[in-house]
This record gives structure tokens, sequence and C-alpha cells, in this order.
């Protein structure tokens, strides 16, 4: 099977997977323009992604996929958020949590790239239609999976309340944003005091894990569901894949697997760098670190 045809099917799977989960708002009575507001929502996401593409791939750049995808997520979480006439406390909550890590995440991630002058995962894709477009409905799929809770959440009606409950996935969001954005601080102070190509970062909150940043991802977003939890109903309940599914991403699909590979490849000759391998976990961080 020719690239082209893989790249292909997974467009068209990933366009079922976003149709999949928009069964979750059928209950929504909501409308935006005349529609479910949850289809409306999820069809803008991927319209986004579609617009952005076309420059993209015309003038053969990267650099603005990133900063689309945080856009996505203000411009999804706001519509949801601002066609909601009674607004309660919990929905004024996640659209507060989710504009903070989205703008957050894609300036972070926009500079980056800027200062890197590209960005690895693109360098051949780019050159190729189909090849560059599963990136792009890729990303529709991650923003319409990652935010289906909250989005799901302030469309559906509910009391005034803040049980404890959502305490608690307040609480787990704020672990996991101040987790993710010290970590990510981190890293920039030290590429720009290191080359990454020679030194591998093994200080701050990266001595307790080799990922400290996504699994503060993946504990915010449980918040996130945490807190949406006391306003699912039905088959609402299918939006708590959320977390799991930015599991699955980070740890199976990508972020871990091509960072640990690229990573051995860098330093996998350094014995520092087999000890910190050896005695830091991947994910979790532990609670003392080790002197290197």
């Amino acid at each position: 099977m020719s690239r082209q045809v893989k790249n292909i099917f997974a467009i068209t799977a990933f366009l079922i997977c976003i149709a999949l989960i928009n069964i979750a708002g059928q209950n929504i009575e909501l409308e935006i323009r005349g529609m479910n507001a949850f289809t409306f929502i999820l069809i803008v996401a991927v319209l986004l992604q579609i617009l952005f593409f076309i420059p993209s791939f015309i003038f053969k750049t990267e650099k603005y996929y990133d900063l689309v995808g945080s856009l996505t997520y203000v411009t999804t979480i706001s519509l949801a958020y601002f066609s909601v006439d009674d607004k309660t406390t919990i929905d004024s909550i996640i659209y507060f949590y989710v504009m903070i890590w989205a703008s957050r995440l894609g300036i972070y991630l926009f500079r980056r790239v800027r200062k890197d002058g590209k960005d690895v995962r693109f360098e051949k894709a780019k050159m190729h239609f189909f090849w560059f477009l599963q990136y792009w409905m890729g990303q529709a799929l991650w923003v319409s999976l990652t935010a289906c809770a909250a989005i799901i959440a302030i469309l559906s009606p509910e009391e005034d309340t803040l049980p404890l409950l959502a305490m608690a996935g307040m609480a787990l969001w704020l672990t996991g944003f101040t987790i993710e954005s010290i970590s990510d601080y981190q890293k920039r102070v030290f590429r720009e005091e290191n080359n990454p190509t020679e030194a591998f970062i093994h200080t701050g909150l990266w001595a307790r894990s080799r990922h400290p940043n996504y699994f503060g991802e993946i504990t915010l977003w449980t918040g996130i569901a945490v807190i949406a939890l006391n306003t699912l109903t039905g088959v609402e309940y299918i939006t708590l894949i959320s977390p799991v599914f930015v599991y699955i991403l980070l740890t199976r699909m990508s972020g871990v697997n091509l960072l640990e590979r690229i990573a051995d490849e860098r330093y996998g000759h350094l014995e520092e760098y087999q000890r910190y391998k050896r005695n830091t976990p991947v994910l979790v961080p532990k609670l003392s670190k080790d002197k290197i």
C-alpha cells in the first residue's frame, strides 16, 4: 500500500472518529445557526484546519500548525460558552481553564518552532499533500476528542452549584497545569543555555520524570473531565474518553515514544544518560531525585 493511500485512510479514520464522538452531543437542545451546537462546533474544528492547511501547504510551512491547534481550542470552547445564556460557575471555570491552557501552550510552541526554524515532524510531510493534510486532520481529531467533555459540560444545562467533585477536578487541573508550565519553562531555559543535540535535560522536574510536561497535561485534562462529570448524563458520558485519549496519544502514539527514540539516538552512548534513564520514571514523577 502506497503512502498516499495510507494517508487517505488515516484522514478518513480521523473524520469517522469525529463523527462518532458527535453522538455524545445529540441530546443537546441548544442550537447554533439552526444546527445542533455540538455538531456545529466539531465542524468548525475541522474547517479551521482546512482553512489554514491550504496556505501552509502552498508555502510549505509548518510554523502555524501548533498555533492553529490552540486557536481551534479557543474558538470551539468560546463558541460553546458564548452560545449559552444561563452560564453556571462550572461553565465559567471550564472555559477559563481551557482558555488559559490553550493560550499558554500555543504561544510556547509557536515561539519554539520560530526559534528552531522548523519542526522535525513535518520535514518530509509538508512536501506531500495528503501526508501533510493527515497531520491537520489529526489535529482536528485531537481537539475534538480532548475538549469534548469540556464542550459538552458547558452546553449541558445544570444547576449553578460547585460540588466537591468539581473542586477535586479543579485541584487536579491546577496541579497538572502547574507541572506542565514549570516543565516547559525549565526545558526552554535549558535549550537556550545548552545545545540539545549534545546535552539532555535532567534537572528540576526533569530529574523526577523524563516527561513531566506530559504528566501535567494528562493530569489537567483528567481534572477537566472530573469537573465535567457532574453535568453529564446518558450518552454524554462517552466524552469521558477525553483524558484516556490524551494519555494514549502522549504515551503510545506520539510524544513519549517519539522523544524517547530521539533521545536514545542522541545520548544513548552516554553513561550519564543511561543512568538517568534507569533511575527516572518515564511519566509519573518520583518524590525524590537522584544525582546523575
